[in-house]
C-alpha cells in the first residue's frame, strides 16, 4: 500500500502520518491493510498541488494507491483579499489531485469544511443539503469539490471543522496560551459549531478510505457549542485560572463573514461505516491530556 498525503507538514497531515506509522490510534486500531503502508508527505514546499504537471510528476514516481489531500489555504480572511490564490490551491489543486488519481486508479480522499454552507439555521447540516457559501474560502472549497466530484470517480469528501491537533496552531492551544498570559479573555457566544479533535478526523478517513462507500462524508465531534463555551471548557480542562466574557460577532469585525451556525450532522458515517466521532467534550479533554505528556 502507497498512500501519498498533501500538506503534509499541517496540523492533520502531521497527525495522519504519525497514525499511520503507528497503527493505531485512541478509538481503535487502523484498518488492517494500511499497516505497514509506505507513507509519501508532501509539504506546500515540496509539492504545489496547483501545479498539474507537478502533481503528474509526484504521482508517477509513486503510484499511489490512495491520495489524502489535506492542502488547503485556510486564512478565511486571507482569501477574501487573495482571491486567487484561495481558487488556485483551494479549487485547482483538488482539481488537479482528482485527475491523477483518476488516471493512476488511486481513491482519493478530500478534506472540506462547514464553510460551504449558508452558516444559517437552527439543525445541523447533512451532507444533502443545499451548499450556500457566504465567504471567498467557503466558494473556493466548494469550488474544489466539485472539481473531485467531477473528475475522479473514486473519492472521498470529507467536511470537517473547529479542527484542533497535536501538531501546529489552533484555537485549543491559543486559548490555553492567552488564558495563561492574559488572565481575562473575550470570545464570541453568537457562532456555534462542532469542535473535531484531528485523532478522531484521522481515525474516520482511514476507515473509509479502507471501503468503496465513495461520496460526501460529515466527520466533526459529536455535540454543539459556541466559541465562547468551547473556550470556557478549554481552560477548565486544562487547569487554568483565567475568566471569558462572552461577546458578539458584530465586536469583532473581520473581512470575511463567519457562518453564525455551521453545525454538520454526521448522518453519512452512521448509515455506513459508522460514526464513532465521541462528544466534543470527551475528545477535548483527552487531547488536553494528550498535549501535556507530548
Amino acid at each position: 500500500m502507497k498512500i501519498l498525503i498533501t500538506g503534509a507538514k499541517g496540523q492533520l497531515g502531521t497527525q495522519l502520518t504519525e497514525i499511520l506509522k503507528a497503527g493505531t490510534t485512541e478509538l481503535g486500531a487502523i484498518p488492517e491493510s494500511f499497516i505497514g503502508a509506505e507513507v509519501f508527505g508532501y509539504s506546500s514546499k515540496d509539492l504545489d498541488v496547483s501545479d498539474l504537471s507537478a502533481v503528474r510528476a509526484a504521482a508517477a514516481g509513486i503510484r499511489p494507491d490512495l491520495i489524502i489531500n489535506t492542502a488547503a489555504y485556510t486564512n478565511v480572511d486571507g482569501c477574501e483579499t487573495d482571491r486567487d490564490r484561495a481558487f488556485r490551491v483551494n479549487a485547482l489543486g483538488p482539481r488537479n489531485l482528482a485527475m491523477v488519481a483518476e488516471e493512476t486508479g488511486a481513491r482519493l480522499v478530500h478534506i472540506s469544511t462547514d464553510y460551504v454552507f449558508s452558516g444559517t439555521g437552527s439543525e445541523p447540516f447533512a451532507e444533502y443539503d443545499l451548499t450556500d457559501p457566504q465567504s471567498i474560502y467557503g466558494k473556493s472549497k466548494l469550488a474544489g469539490e466539485e472539481n473531485v466530484r467531477t473528475f475522479c470517480s473514486r473519492h472521498f469528501i470529507v467536511r470537517t471543522s473547529w479542527l484542533y491537533g497535536l501538531y501546529g496552531g489552533n484555537f485549543v492551544k491559543t486559548i490555553m496560551k492567552a488564558g495563561k498570559e492574559r488572565g481575562a479573555l473575550q470570545v464570541v457566544h453568537d457562532q456555534k459549531g462542532n469542535p473535531t479533535n484531528v485523532e478522531d478526523l484521522c481515525y474516520h478517513i482511514l476507515k473509509l478510505a479502507d471501503t468503496e462507500e465513495y461520496g460526501v462524508y460529515h466527520c466533526t465531534g459529536s455535540g454543539e457549542c459556541s466559541w465562547y463555551d468551547f473556550a470556557s471548557l478549554i481552560l477548565e480542562y486544562a487547569g487554568i485560572e483565567a475568566t471569558v466574557a462572552p461577546v458578539t460577532t458584530d465586536q469583532f469585525p473581520r473581512p470575511a463573514r463567519r457562518p453564525a451556525y455551521s453545525s454538520l450532522d454526521n448522518m453519512m458515517l452512521r448509515v455506513t461505516v459508522g460514526d464513532n466521532m465521541r462528544p466534543w467534550q470527551d475528545a477535548l479533554k483527552s487531547f488536553i491530556t494528550a498535549l501535556e505528556k507530548m
